[in-house]
């Protein structure tokens, strides 16, 4: 890149300003920048050949995975003397308060799979096989068969997942095409235990009490009624029965109202806790299920039961 014009223009381009002002703040893969991004893999990878030809990036291969990240002391003159410049005005750049968050999403998973770290980095060594997801599945070994109701499903990944430890799952959710999508990955999948109705959290198109555990993943804030839609898992649960909540914590990113269709930015611990009350659940607990130092985002677990 020894032609500012030729620089100027690479930088022409609000995508790969996007990438720049991720890998300056953090070293990704393709696959990582294709989450937070949204963009097709292909053009993802276009950009950053496009940029490590111009000197602005760095490839790092590791354990199998291609990294990238600005590297300021690898950059050619013309970029050395124009990068303070560039850094200043792509940390200035308005509207990607989501794509910070989805990294934030981003490095929690690295984390949760034990990728913070190389092999040998501070003397910890990752062992092969070492899954969170593997141990989810390992604790349900240990629930009776039971009925289950997840509410607001979505495209069925925890349904299908609670398919295998449950005797049945009902999966229910408001719209009916990610319920297709889910009925397609059931039966990828193998799985035969799902139904799959078409409902509002609010409204449910369940009996009363007809199932053992009520589960409400991150589905609460989608609800104009948090307390209406409690009182309908209290509704279908059997006596004695309980209810899995996880949801996020309050926070002020008020763009997921407009991207992800959000109600609710989150609750604090003592508002979920007055909810549940209000809807005669028991026995309640509520904690921090994940957090990660920078991300606007914190998970709340809890539960409660539906009297004996």
């Amino acid at each position: 890149m020894d032609d500012p014009a030729g620089l100027f223009k690479l930088l022409g381009d609000a995508a790969r300003l996007r990438i720049l002002r991720l890998l300056s703040r953090e070293r990704l893969n393709v696959s990582e920048l294709t989450s937070i991004l949204g963009i097709a893999q292909s053009g993802v990878s276009r950009h950053l050949r496009l940029l490590k030809e111009g000197g602005l990036l760095r490839e790092d291969r590791e354990s199998g995975w291609s990294y990238y990240r600005v590297d300021p002391a690898a950059f050619p003159d013309p970029v050395t003397r124009s990068w303070p410049l560039i850094r200043q005005q792509i940390e200035k750049l308005e509207g990607y308060a989501d794509d910070d968050a989805r990294l934030g999403e981003v490095l929690r998973t690295r984390h949760e799979e034990f990728r913070d770290n190389p092999a040998g980095a501070e003397g910890r060594m990752i062992s092969p096989g070492r899954s969170w997801a593997a141990w989810a599945r390992a604790l349900g070994f240990l629930i009776p068969p039971l009925t289950v109701a997840d509410l607001g499903c979505g495209e069925g990944h925890l349904s299908i997942e609670a398919a295998r430890w449950a005797r049945k799952v009902i999966g229910v959710d408001r719209s009916a095409d990610v319920l297709h999508k889910a009925k397609a990955l059931a039966e990828k999948s193998g799985v035969k235990n799902v139904t799959w109705k078409r409902g509002e959290i609010e409204d449910l198109p369940l009996e009363a009490r007809s199932v053992d555990i009520v589960l409400l993943s991150q589905a609460l804030h989608y609800a104009h009624d948090p307390v209406k839609a409690l009182l309908e898992a209290e509704r279908i649960l059997v006596p004695g029965g309980k209810l899995l909540l996880l949801d996020l914590r309050a926070h002020r990113e008020e763009w997921v109202k407009e991207r992800f269709g959000d109600v609710w930015l989150g609750f604090e611990e003592q508002q979920l806790g007055v909810f549940l009350k209000q809807a005669g659940f028991v026995d309640i607990v509520l904690d921090v299920g994940a957090r990660r130092r920078g991300d606007p985002f914190t998970v709340l677990i809890g539960s409660g039961s539906k009297h004996k």
